[in-house]
């Protein structure tokens, strides 16, 4: 374990490596090859020296000669333990109204092409499914966890565990199974599930877009989309003409789900994770449709980068207009977010951390891509198509369409700034999963490495991402939507649950506005394109034989947190702290 370096997900940044690599350098064999003919890209030198004034890069890093021999700014001059004691949360409010301020909601979090059964009308289904019928790409996504047809008995789990909201999606492709066809009886299914959940007092939160569409959204089989669009497919996100009717597309959908479903529920998020989205399903292609737009960054990512914010802005407006019954009793009808991924991103050189200006800085342009520039984009009404720093296209209908953000923390990565970065446009070289150009840095220690998703779980990176976020954007309401491990071990998880929970007290404690806590996931799931070896549920699931669903230690101990909303010190002193956690097994 002493020779694991900390990378990001391959699926995260390979188009933006694979897009940096010049002709000058011989690649090595941890290197990607650049033989294929790779879009222009600006001076890195230029890029560098004018960010925006407008987005906010952090405070200034220590004297150029400090070198990677000196303790990080990031790491060893902060102490990140929380005071000894017990942690009481109060009871849920209003997850974006001012009323809101101080409260606190649990909760734990799902999405239908994970979990849902007899789902045929999504991408993922031909995509994964064995040839000739699918694509064959990665582990067949077949029943996932069965959850479409077991919806209603568990909600028994999120019963047991004492939840106060439960965030799950709705899945497109079931509702809209072909363009402009609606079918009631997926509705129906939806609706009494959000009936059951209402009645068990658990606070439904719906997720429009979460990582999947409908296969006539854009069709995987064809890529290319030769005949232009049409009802069976619309060509993408990315496409010329194709885009505008995607966008019109889920405008219709958030507005039927905002009238169907709006008098009993009141927090929407639009989209889940775009940057990582985008990054899979149209630059590095792991993702249907399987888009490589690393090879046409401004004909292919950077048109459906834009596309993708402009969803978020229709569909806020759509579910304002639609969902006019104020559900909760906060004042706010509807309150309309989106939930972002986020790292901890750390300097580093040779392998080593690093207090070198240069690398500091790419850690803080790399956090300008994948933290603040969707937010911004909404916040001030403009795109920045040239990731520049600069939002120089205007689009005043996307500005303070906002009303709160979900936070989702799970790794630590490094990231250089050395001789200028392999990714010309952002001036960084990051630590990816299989690559390694000097940035990978080894876990604090060696039980944080999360194997099989080959990164490091650090606790206190979700603290220093929410003060950040609390020191840029005061006004705006945050909800960790997703935290979780993937672990064979229950005691990991009721460790990472701890850590976590103590890392956002600290923020909280420091003025941040964070209103609530999501565990990804309530049980074990399809994992995207890692299939289903990863288990970050709360609850196993038994996919070899009945699907049965059995707790964990993790499962336990949230329930107990919850039965008195309180970390009690005795739960600390068992799972919490900065130490060593318990090793996989």
């Amino acid at each position: 374990m002493s020779t694991l370096r900390r990378s990001a997900p391959l699926l995260l940044l390979l188009p933006l490596l694979l897009a940096a690599c010049g002709d000058d350098e011989e690649p090595t064999p941890s290197q990607p090859s650049a033989d294929a003919a790779l879009p222009d890209a600006s001076d890195p030198a230029e890029d560098a020296s004018d960010p925006a004034e407008d987005v906010a890069l952090p405070d200034a890093p220590p004297s150029e000669d400090a070198g990677p021999d000196v303790e990080p700014w990031w790491q060893d001059d902060v102490d990140y333990t929380l005071a000894p004691g017990a942690i009481t949360w109060p009871a849920p409010g209003s997850i974006a109204a001012p009323s809101g301020a101080g409260s606190f909601h649990f909760g734990v979090a799902t999405a239908a092409t994970q979990i849902e059964d007899q789902n045929t009308a999504v991408d993922w289904h031909v995509w994964s499914l064995p040839e000739p019928e699918g694509l064959g790409v990665g582990t067949p996504l077949g029943d996932a966890s069965r959850g479409f047809s077991r919806a209603l008995d568990d909600i028994d789990l999120l019963t047991d565990l004492g939840v106060d909201a439960y965030r799950f999606s709705v899945e497109w492709a079931r509702v809209e199974p072909q363009r402009d066809v609606i079918d009631e009886d997926a509705l129906a299914h939806y609706d009494a599930f959000i009936d059951a959940l209402v009645e068990r007092g658990i606070r439904p939160v719906i997720t429009l877009h979460h990582f999947s569409n409908p296969i006539w959204v854009d069709d995987p089989r064809d890529p290319g989309c030769a005949d232009g669009p049409s009802d069976a497919n619309l060509c993408g996100w990315d496409h010329p003409q194709g885009g505008a009717l995607v966008l019109e597309e889920i405008e219709e959908h958030a507005r039927l789900l905002g009238e169907r479903f709006g008098d009993r529920v009141d927090i929407w998020c639009t989209v889940n994770e775009p940057m990582n989205y985008l990054v899979a399903s149209y630059g590095v292609g792991v993702f249907p449709p399987g888009k490589r737009g690393l090879f046409d960054l401004d004909g292919i990512l950077v048109p459906a980068f834009r596309n993708y914010i402009a969803a978020h802005a229709v569909m806020y407006d759509a579910l304002k207009e639609a969902d006019t019954l104020d559900a909760d009793g906060d004042g706010q009808p509807a309150s309309v977010g989106f939930t972002q991924a986020v790292a901890r991103w750390a300097p580093a050189r040779d392998n080593d951390r690093s207090n070198l200006p240069e690398d500091i800085l790419a850690a803080a342009r790399i956090e300008y891509f994948y933290h603040l520039l969707f937010v911004e984009a909404l916040r001030q009404g403009g795109f920045d198509p040239d990731l520049d720093m600069n939002l120089d296209e205007p689009h005043p209908e996307w500005a303070g369409r906002l009303d709160w953000l979900g936070v989702q923390y799970y790794f630590r990565a490094g990231v250089s700034g050395r001789n200028g970065g392999i990714i010309p446009r952002l001036g960084v070289t990051p630590c990816a999963e299989g690559f390694d150009f000097g940035a990978c840095l080894p876990p604090e220690d060696p039980t944080f490495w999360v194997e099989e998703m080959e990164y490091e779980f650090w606790a206190p990176g979700i603290y220093t991402v929410l003060a950040d976020f609390a020191q840029r954007w005061p006004d705006l309401p945050m909800t960790v939507t997703e935290s979780g491990i993937a672990a064979r071990n229950g005691t990991r998880r009721a460790e990472h649950i701890v850590r976590s929970l103590e890392q956002i007290e600290r923020a909280r404690l420091d003025g941040a506005d964070v209103r609530g806590y999501y565990h990804w996931s309530l049980y074990d799931n399809f994992e995207w394109a890692k299939g289903y070896i990863p288990r970050f549920g709360l609850y196993t699931v038994d996919f070899d034989a009945t699907y049965d669903r059995t707790p964990t230690e993790g499962a336990t101990l949230y329930r107990d947190i919850l039965t008195e909303r309180t970390l009690s010190q005795p739960m600390r002193d068992a799972h919490g702290g900065l130490g060593p956690m318990t090793p996989e097994e």
